[in-house]
């Protein structure tokens, strides 16, 4: 449940005369636009936003992906759980602007998913499946029937290669949408083909600090220009678009421009009439009730019916804030309404009556909000177990009183309800049977009318002699999730070849209903309990690779439930099964070292040289102004610059720790993050830019070692071809472009078709010590396991 400073905040941000005029402001148009990306955070919130503030458009983001691959600038979640925070930022960023998001994608196990980065829509179709990715478009259309499809990228070479093939993808799915022979199982399911009228490509070029497209942007055909203010901030449009990208803080969005944008250039590709010359993208479309009215051959009651809601949708809007008025108002818009659905003729119906359905529900949550009939709704816990209870309370607004009301919530499958009723409140006792499926983690869509999540609250309320009904959200996402959190202290051990040892402790943390934990072992490999926790222990001698402990909670599955909490999107968690990994591997220690790593949250490198059996220190503000001559090694985490003021403050004492014998290593930094070329390395360290340019995508790709005989590469681990096998992802990026003289570079890579890039690895003997940077994805090879960075890491971690 929300603390009381966090409803405050929550009250503050969405105050109810906004939130009122924004449900009137839906009813001006019935024309709908998608804007199609691969990544949470790649729509044109500032566009959208005058799109659905401005013109009155139902606005939807269709996302090919959840962001798993990507980094992340405020914790430390990678993979699943980045995935399942960066979907949570795209939906209150979609709440600032009104959109509905269509998510294509859902998260690291499914073919569609963020998997790092690729340079062409080839490659990324490769994983991805091109006929799976245009399949779930053309179901989208289908689904959402966009009468507008605008991709935020351009197919072109120097564009990142999810960006390419999603918009591919979103181009050829418009045909196919509309052929009632592709994909009969749609119709099966009751989907109807639908045609896009409209699909635009931006005519604005994609590169910058990360991309470089290498042709420019089609011609411009339209402009979108955003008149005037928000009416009901004051605010540009793009500024409210920087209001949306702010929820993006994963990945370091929310700027403030010194001019905000007005225009967005399009060029029209496809048009259902034909490409034409056009002062706006509502030319030709059914842009209000009042068009709808024209269609051919429709009754003379349903054109009038149409006539008559579009003016009474005005009258509420020019009552504003009169919640009376409104009231009277769209009580008479939804009569209206009905009149066209239940007297237009079949063709219209089958071609618009989605729009009429949509205005209905439209209606009637304006309805719901100006009568003051719902304020919020809760789950206490929000998270239950199967077998677990919980309270769900629903608080009316001070106009339920006056009239009769309904809720019933919307629970997922296994959990029960019983109610009992106060004057202001519904309060549902919970109860989640034994067998009640855990949550699913990635939900397929998000509505800015409401009904998202697992539970939702469903009212009703008669008004104006009339039920008008409507759905809304918890404060807090509800959940059925694992009545055990299991925790392995470590999660992942290594085992060097050879070594003496013969046992390893590990600490089993469960938190949640107490359980009988146990073990299912591969054969090499013995669990045995002991007091405070269990031992592992080969059975036969070590051999090179991986193998997976898995551990079990009550004779089933155990799984580690991980809580993600940040203030822009709340509270919410990631699940995975809990397993225990061994990497048994030839690994060599360097003799000696003494290492103080920095990090700033963005990686774990820290933890895993401590794994490795190295002497490893965290270095805070205070050790980094103390003595540093007392480590032989010092290592910076990615980002850390950017990160960490007291780093960036420690630069020079840095600079001293090399000149009088240390090694620093630093891993790769963005040119954003705090990196300055001539200050912030021991000597001029310049990184490439724009990004796509420096970086090798392939994980497989050749590596070159230019320097065989170099210390970092022959010692204490004869670095060779089997050191670069079996990499996850990529190679590296943010490669250095140009070096001073004191660096040597190690080694070469580059993607096919492409040119050598010498700066992955760097390393220069520097007064009495050396300073080394590497671009090369350490810290995510670490995670996964892979021999060869355990190796090279060992190596570049010795002293000077």
């Amino acid at each position: 449940m929300l603390t009381a400073r966090e409803r405050i905040e929550r009250q503050m941000a969405d105050p109810s005369l906004v939130r009122l005029h924004r449900r009137l402001s839906r009813l001006k148009s019935t024309v709908t636009v998608m804007n199609t990306g691969a990544h949470p955070d790649d729509e044109q919130n500032g566009m959208l936003a005058w799109f659905r503030f401005g013109l009155g458009m139902r606005v939807i983001i269709a996302c090919s992906t959840r962001g798993e691959g990507g980094q992340n600038a405020l914790g430390p979640e990678r993979l699943g759980p980045l995935g399942v925070l960066r979907s949570r930022e795209l939906e209150e960023a979609a709440r600032v602007i009104d959109a509905d998001i269509s998510w294509l994608g859902h998260g690291p196990c499914d073919p569609v998913h963020d998997f790092g980065f690729s340079k062409d829509g080839d490659a990324t179709f490769t994983r991805w499946g091109e006929a799976r990715i245009v399949e779930r478009l053309v179901r989208a259309y289908r689904m959402e029937r966009p009468d507008i499809v605008i991709p935020t990228f351009l197919d072109v070479p120097g564009q990142h290669g999810h960006h390419r093939a999603m918009t591919r993808a979103a181009e050829t799915a418009i045909a196919l949408a509309a052929d009632p022979n592709a994909y009969p199982e749609h119709i099966a399911e009751g989907l109807k083909p639908w045609r896009v009228a409209k699909y635009y490509l931006p005519a604005w070029s994609g590169g910058g600090n990360t991309y470089d497209d290498e042709v420019p942007p089609p011609d411009t055909t339209v402009t979108v220009l955003a008149e005037g203010r928000d009416p009901a901030t004051g605010v540009e449009y793009d500024r409210i678009g920087e209001w949306s990208r702010y929820y993006h803080a994963s990945q370091g969005m929310g700027h403030w421009q010194k001019q905000a944008e007005r225009e967005w250039p399009l060029h029209l590709k496809l048009s259902v009439g034909g490409a034409k010359a056009e002062q706006s993208v509502l030319r030709g479309l059914p842009a209000s009730l009042t068009v709808l009215s024209d269609f051919p051959d429709l009754a003379a009651n349903a054109k009038d019916a149409l006539r008559s809601a579009d003016q009474a949708t005005a009258v509420a809007m020019a009552a504003f804030p009169d919640r009376d008025a409104i009231i009277a108002a769209l009580t008479e818009a939804a009569g209206w309404l009905e009149i066209v659905a239940s007297m237009a003729s079949e063709e219209f119906m089958a071609l618009h009556g989605h729009r009429i359905a949509r205005k209905q529900a439209e209606v009637d949550a304006a309805i719901l909000d100006a009568a003051a009939i719902f304020q919020r709704a809760y789950a206490d816990p929000s998270a239950i177990s199967p077998g677990g209870a919980a309270a769900l309370t629903v608080e009316l607004g001070e106009g339920a009183s006056s009239h009769k009301v309904d809720i019933v919530p919307a629970l997922p499958p296994g959990v029960s309800s019983s109610v009992r009723s106060l004057a202001n409140e519904r309060v549902f006792a919970l109860t989640a049977a034994l067998d009640a499926p855990l949550s699913c983690l990635y939900l397929p869509a998000w509505s800015a009318l409401g009904g998202n999540g697992h539970a939702h609250v469903k009212a009703s309320a008669e008004i104006g002699g009339r039920t008008v009904t409507g759905t809304f959200d918890l404060e807090e996402p509800f959940s059925i999730t694992p009545a055990q959190s299991l925790t392995l202290q470590p999660d992942a051990l290594l085992v060097p070849l050879g070594t003496k040892q013969t046992e390893w402790p590990i600490k089993t943390n469960i938190s949640g209903i107490n359980a009988t934990i146990s073990f299912k072992t591969p054969a090499g490999w013995a669990m045995n309990k002991v007091d405070g926790g269990w031992l592992a222990s080969p059975t036969d001698a070590a051999k090179p690779g991986i193998v997976e402990l898995e551990p079990q909670i009550g004779g089933g599955p155990a799984f580690q439930v991980t809580p993600i909490a940040y203030r822009h999107i709340g509270r919410t968690s990631f699940r995975a099964p809990a397993a225990l990994k061994i990497l048994s591997l030839d690994l060599k220690l360097p003799q000696g070292a003494r290492i103080g790593y920095v990090g700033g949250g963005a990686d774990r490198v820290g933890l895993w040289l401590a794994r490795m059996g190295l002497d490893v220190t965290e270095l805070d503000a205070q050790a980094l102004s103390s003595d540093l001559s007392r480590f032989t090694t010092i290592v910076v985490g990615i980002f850390a610059f950017g990160l960490c003021k007291d780093l960036a403050a420690a630069t020079q004492r840095l600079h001293r720790f090399v000149e009088e014998g240390g090694h620093l290593v630093t891993l790769y930094h963005r040119p954003m993050d705090g990196w300055d070329p001539n200050e912030t390395p021991v000597r001029r360290i310049e990184i490439g830019s724009p990004s796509l340019r420096w970086r090798v995508t392939d994980p497989k790709a050749d590596v070159t070692v230019l320097a065989p005989d170099h210390l970092l590469l022959k010692g204490p681990n004869m670095i060779g071809h089997q050191d670069w096998q079996g990499w996850d992802k990529e190679r590296g990026l943010y490669f250095v472009s140009r070096w001073d003289d004191a660096y040597e570079p190690l080694l070469a890579m580059h993607d096919v078709h492409e040119q050598p890039l010498k700066g992955a690895l760097i390393s220069g003997a520097i007064g009495e010590g050396r300073h080394t940077h590497t671009s090369l994805v350490l810290h995510h090879q670490l995670e996964k396991l892979v021999p060869g960075a355990f190796r090279l890491m060992a190596n570049l971690v010795q002293p000077a």
